[in-house]
Formats: C-alpha cells, sequence, structure tokens
C-alpha cells in the first residue's frame, strides 16, 4: 500500500497517541479543550494537486503579467476551458435548525446525463464572457469555439487566449486555425486550474445552479444552465468583478511526511 498518512490527526487520534506515549488519558471534550487552548483550530486541509510544478507556475505568471503589459487594451487576453456539470444535485452545506428531524431532503438522481461546455473569459470585459455547448469536446469543436470566439471580436485584433494542455488543445488543427484566426496560444503548466480563472465561473454556476437543486429531467437541467449564462449571469457581472480576478491562488506542496 503506498498512501501516506498526512497530517492533521482527528481528536480521536490525539488522544490514542497520548495515552500510548504517555499513559494520560483525555475524554474528546477535554482534548478538544486543550488544543484550543494551545492554539489549534480544526481545520480541513487544502487540497493540492500532488503533480503540480511550483516553479513554472511562477514562471507562467512571470510570463502573464508580462504579457498583460504588453497588450494593454489593444489585445484581448481570453482565459478557456471546458466543464462537464451533471445533472445530479450537489449537495452543500446551508443553514437549517438543530435537530436530525430538522435535515432537509434533497430528491437525488442516477441520470449520468451530462453538458459539454466550453467557455472563454475576458478579465477585462466579464460581460463579453463566451459560452457553448457542443456533443463533445474535442479538437474540431475547439476550432469552432475559436469561431464563436471571433463572434466577439474582429478577425483584425490580435486575441491572446490562455488554455491548459489538454490533447486536444495542441492538436495541430487547434494551431492551425488559432493562426489563421489571428490567435496566440499560451498553455497553462500541468496541473495549474489555480491559474485560470474561469475555474471560478465554473464553480459560481454550480454554487448558482446545481447546489441542493433536483432537476427532474435533462431538458429542465439543460435549460436551466443555458437561462443562467443567457439571463442570470449578466445581472451578476458586479458581484462577480471581485471573484473573477488575475489575483492567482498559490499552491502549497503537501509535505512528504
Amino acid at each position: 500500500m503506498n498512501s501516506k498518512r498526512q497530517q492533521p490527526l482527528t481528536t480521536a487520534q490525539i488522544i490514542a497517541y497520548v495515552q500510548a506515549r504517555w499513559q494520560v488519558v483525555f475524554t474528546i471534550a477535554g482534548m478538544t479543550k486543550w488544543l484550543h487552548r494551545q492554539g489549534f483550530s480544526d481545520k480541513k486541509p487544502m487540497g493540492t494537486p500532488h503533480k503540480f510544478d511550483a516553479d513554472k507556475q511562477r514562471q507562467f505568471i512571470e510570463h502573464y503579467n508580462t504579457l498583460k503589459e504588453e497588450c494593454g487594451q489593444d489585445e484581448p487576453i481570453l482565459f478557456i476551458d471546458a466543464t462537464h456539470p451533471t445533472q445530479s444535485p450537489k449537495l452543500s452545506y446551508g443553514w437549517m435548525k438543530r435537530g436530525r428531524e430538522q435535515v432537509k431532503v434533497v430528491e437525488t438522481t442516477d441520470s449520468r446525463t451530462r453538458l459539454n461546455l466550453m467557455g472563454a473569459l475576458n478579465l477585462q470585459q466579464i460581460e463579453e464572457t463566451v459560452i457553448r455547448e457542443y456533443p463533445t469536446i474535442n479538437a474540431k469543436n475547439v476550432v469552432l469555439f475559436f469561431g464563436a470566439i471571433r463572434e466577439t471580436y474582429p478577425l483584425s485584433q490580435k486575441m491572446h487566449l490562455i488554455l491548459d494542455g489538454a490533447g486536444y488543445h495542441r492538436s495541430e488543427i487547434v494551431k492551425f486555425f488559432a493562426e489563421v484566426l489571428n490567435i496566440e496560444l499560451h498553455y497553462l503548466p500541468p496541473y495549474s486550474p489555480n491559474l485560470n480563472p474561469i475555474e471560478r465561473l465554473w464553480k459560481y454556476a454550480n454554487e448558482q445552479i446545481r447546489n441542493n437543486v433536483y432537476f427532474p429531467d435533462a431538458k429542465t437541467f439543460r435549460e436551466t444552465f443555458h437561462h443562467f449564462f443567457h439571463a442570470t449571469f449578466p445581472e451578476k457581472i458586479e458581484e462577480l468583478a471581485t471573484r473573477l480576478t488575475d489575483n492567482f491562488q498559490t499552491l502549497i506542496p503537501a509535505s512528504s511526511s
């Protein structure tokens, strides 16, 4: 078994360790109070991609800052990405009255229906966000998506797209049509969703659409997503302005101990 035990420990595990090491017995409540007095708090660890490269992420941020300075207002920079939301509800925390009998119950489904969406986000003009749905995400549809973006930005205006290194993003047909459409591609380092602000938009959309919501059928599910991006999203621009930024999250490598 190659798995590693990572800190932190649970209260019960700490109690067991203290008892084995020093033969001192604590109750759960007693250990909890002692830990609080010592400056500890009960926190959930922050996940980080196992294979991400901190140096490559720093290099990308430097490249991006230089690019942004050089482009100014003349050449738009867009972050693009695909997402695949599923019809099943996304159960999440919310305020409820105390007591097991007060817990809200949300219907669930075993439907495997999912959408294949592509989005392009311009942090300087969030209202110009481009969203399209495709039967699948492949090189051909990425090229079609480039064309959809060009409906907003004139061909004469050079455009920079920041995207991950998925195979279909690196295909020859995608690179060819990027050049034809006056688009320069800038690839993110591997395992770097933290460097793509459109990931925050996908998270926000899931919070608004799927959290604790049951969809009776695929049609309702699809229509709800389309309504959000075409009707609700434009009304949320001001709210999202502080969330959709290039203040990139810095990942911390996991301890090897």
